[in-house]
């Protein structure tokens, strides 16, 4: 049999450097790429592109936030020789209007290769290690998402599904909706971190907080009025469903919300 060597970008991200982590250990060909790793690339600096791509017959396929995937990159992902790209896009893309998932989306579909795509909910990891560590430390997050409930879901279980895509069979042309066992509401996963470390922090759910947050925060008006409108879409959908994705792609059970806390917290998240 052929040797399958897997390109995993964004390989120090939440989900990539986990993605990494779990082919290593299955004992897989992995070339983890990064702007500063071993394997070098760098989504604004196509000379690294083809480098990265070198003998790779599967990739990872993931872009920072704000960030478009470059169909560009995709048709060079073919050309050097990949078979099977699974791409991390994200739920309600289309309710949200978010363009540039969606466009990668279509990219990815239309690439000529086999494709999975993993749309996962909001990642728990980004209370510890993204973008609302500084509120939780703060004590407050501005989200204008009041009391509707979403269906956070660890890192850990998207990068299992992401590696089952990877390296199994059945997975080609399928999307994944990924989602923790139960939904919450901000409010209930704000309270569920404060249990595990000790902390208050309020959740601050309306569309005024939310504004005074991006104002202090040097946010154009016309970028803040976009994501209200996002934000308001999200809210229109109503209380989002939990799937059963990472149990069938994966054979267990994704971890609780309750888990990935008391977790973080053991392991110093949320000290200052």
């Amino acid at each position: 049999m052929t040797r399958q060597t897997i390109l995993v970008l964004g390989a120090t991200g939440s989900t990539g450097r986990r993605v990494a982590g779990l082919l290593r250990s299955a004992g897989h060909d992995v070339r983890a790429a990064s702007r500063g790793g071993g394997v070098r690339f760098d989504w604004t600096d196509p000379e690294t592109w083809e480098p990265a791509l070198a003998g790779a017959t599967k990739l990872y396929l993931m872009a920072p936030d704000g960030l478009a995937v470059d169909p560009s990159l995709v048709a060079c992902a073919v050309e050097q020789g990949v078979r099977h790209m699974t791409l991390l896009s994200s739920r309600s893309i289309e309710a949200m209007g978010d363009e540039r998932l969606t466009a990668a989306e279509r990219t990815v579909r239309d690439s000529g290769a086999d494709w999975t795509i993993v749309r996962p909910d909001w990642f728990d990891q980004n209370f510890d290690e993204g973008f609302f560590r500084p509120a939780v430390l703060a004590g407050e997050l501005a989200l204008p998402l009041g009391d509707v409930k979403q269906g956070f879901v660890d890192a850990g279980d998207i990068a299992a599904v992401a590696a089952a895509a990877l390296t199994g069979d059945g997975h080609a042309g399928r999307v994944y909706e990924l989602t923790g066992p139960e939904a919450l509401s901000f409010p209930d996963a704000l309270a569920a971190i404060g249990r595990a470390s000790g902390r208050t922090i309020r959740h601050l759910g309306g569309d005024d907080d939310y504004t005074a947050s991006l104002a202090a925060a040097g946010v154009p008006v016309e970028e803040a009025r976009r994501a209200l409108d996002s934000f308001a879409a999200l809210r229109r959908l109503g209380d989002a469903e939990p799937t059963d994705a990472v149990r069938r792609v994966t054979g267990r059970a994704p971890k609780s919300f309750a888990a990935y806390a008391a977790e973080a917290a053991r392991n110093g998240a949320w000290q200052a």
